[in-house]
């Protein structure tokens, strides 16, 4: 075991748990998210182009616009 306590981190499970997820070969073991939806369903979120989202700025403030101008730099 590590310091980590991140249970998504496979040195913090049990060796029998992380035999069983690797004899899987990289399929998911959830049903969630667009995989589990219907193509219609997909279709119309993704023509929404973000729409949809609950969003983490308000459209032209201050915040949004420091956001763009830091892109994915470090902080």
């Amino acid at each position: 075991m590590t310091d980590n306590t991140n249970p998504g981190n496979f040195a913090n499970r049990p060796k029998e748990e992380v035999q069983e997820i690797a004899s899987k070969g990289g399929q998911s073991s959830n049903t969630g998210g667009f995989a589990s939806m219907p193509k219609r369903q997909v279709q119309e979120i993704a023509s929404e182009g973000g729409k949809a989202s609950s969003g983490s700025f308000e459209k032209g403030s201050e915040a949004a616009k420091e956001a763009g101008r830091k892109g994915g730099s470090a902080s």
